[in-house]
């Protein structure tokens, strides 16, 4: 039987028919008109069970999952613990094809690329370690780079001796030139990847990374992308970025399970690239090589299935213009403030839902515990490369009275 035949039955695909009817009435709206219109957003908001208890602003660390997600995971866990070894691995197994080839169809890439693991951290992990590299050899990372790659790419100085140049990123910045420049001035004829972020998770800065990766691939350089922050929040294809590696977690944008990523390498590197979690044939060019993790989360896994049911019924696009709204829905009411700054641009091109920002004569750790104490808002402060603040990440189910709240909470700090 083929895998379609095992993998559909689980999937909810009335589900995406059911949401196209609810919203034939915003049909003729275009997604910039569409993202302040909160008749739209109050149907989104219903779908989520997040808490009256308190004010997520923290979507950036791990995003809820919508109720149909969350259906979907109890359904297939319920299934598979009555006979765990049957369900599991005899028939929940199979439908792990059908979301490869749904996730390769958001990506824009060959289902033959995709791997589905737990998150970003293992999916760039596999890539660093993988890469064959000896002493001298150089790579290049930006000096926003998240801690676990950090932590992968030192191992890897310290047991190997290869060498990292780092390029200083200006932050908050749209001047393209100046953030490609700050990569290639770090290129020399030893480089040997380079890794970019799509995404600068401590700040919601977009990077240019077709154009660093068009001067990398001059230079013979491969480009591995941590798209942790840019799957399914902004809008482009895997193709666009010119890259040969990319990972990311679907628990943020997407807001599949948690625990659920991906993995994408170029057909051409997949021969080539070792991978973290052995499996019987190291030197295959079959994608699933990088599959073999042992007894993994079946039913998480076929969830990811919903989420993207959901994510493609709220749409791409309209998703994104939201995000972007909302984000500058709290800026623009208190950029006014003196002593208030952002370290990401406002620029739609340069920025989605994630900003972080500063108050003179305060931490982030002090704002974060302000906002907490005094209106409950959970956030995350972050302190690094001259960043001093807090990172603000609503998603599409966060309210406008909730980000009322969040406004009103800094004027008084002020």
């Amino acid at each position: 039987m083929s895998a379609g035949f095992w993998a559909w039955p689980l999937i909810d695909r009335g589900f995406a028919q059911d949401t196209e009817h609810l919203l034939l009435p915003f049909g003729t709206s275009t997604p910039h008109d569409l993202a302040e219109n909160e008749d739209f957003w109050s149907w989104v908001r219903h779908n989520y069970t997040s808490s009256s208890n308190l004010i997520n602003l923290n979507n950036g660390g791990v995003s809820p999952h919508p109720k149909v997600v969350q259906d979907a995971v109890q359904r297939f866990t319920a299934l598979s613990n009555e006979a765990p070894s049957y369900y599991m691995w005899r028939v929940f197994e199979k439908g792990r094809e059908t979301i490869r080839e749904k996730l390769a169809e958001i990506a824009g890439v060959d289902a033959e690329e995709i791997a589905i693991n737990r998150n970003t951290t293992e999916s760039l992990d596999t890539l660093i370690f993988g890469l064959d590299m000896k002493k001298g050899d150089e790579f290049v990372t930006s000096n926003f780079i998240y801690p676990n790659m950090n932590q992968a790419w030192n191992q890897r100085e310290l047991r190997e001796g290869v060498v990292r140049k780092v390029a200083n990123i200006p932050m908050p910045s749209t001047d393209v030139e100046a953030i490609v420049k700050a990569y290639t001035d770090q290129f020399t004829a030893k480089t040997k990847v380079v890794l970019i972020e799509h995404v600068v998770n401590w700040t919601g800065q977009v990077l240019p990374v077709a154009a660093i990766a068009a001067e990398a691939k001059k230079r013979g350089i491969l480009v591995m992308v941590d798209g942790a922050h840019s799957f399914a929040h902004l809008i482009f294809k895997i193709p666009d970025l010119n890259c040969d590696y990319f990972g990311t977690s679907l628990h943020k944008w997407l807001c599949a399970p948690f625990g659920t990523g991906m993995l994408y390498i170029k057909k051409d590197r997949i021969a080539k690239h070792w991978a973290l979690f052995p499996g019987p044939e190291p030197e295959s060019d079959d994608i699933r090589k990088f599959e073999h993790q042992g007894t993994r989360d079946v039913p998480a896994e076929l969830a990811i299935g919903q989420a993207i049911d959901f994510h493609l019924s709220v749409g791409a696009e309209r998703k994104f213009e939201r995000l972007h709204f909302l984000k500058q829905y709290w800026v623009e009411r208190v950029k006014d403030l003196p002593g208030i700054q952002f370290y990401c641009s406002e620029e739609p091109a340069f920025s989605g839902a994630l900003t972080t920002f500063g108050m003179d004569g305060m931490t982030g750790p002090e704002i974060h515990n302000y906002l907490w104490s005094e209106s409950r808002i959970h956030t995350t402060p972050i302190t690094h490369a001259g960043i001093d603040g807090v990172r603000i990440t609503p998603n599409i189910y966060t309210s406008l009275s909730d980000l009322d709240t969040l406004v009103a909470t800094i004027r008084k700090m002020n």
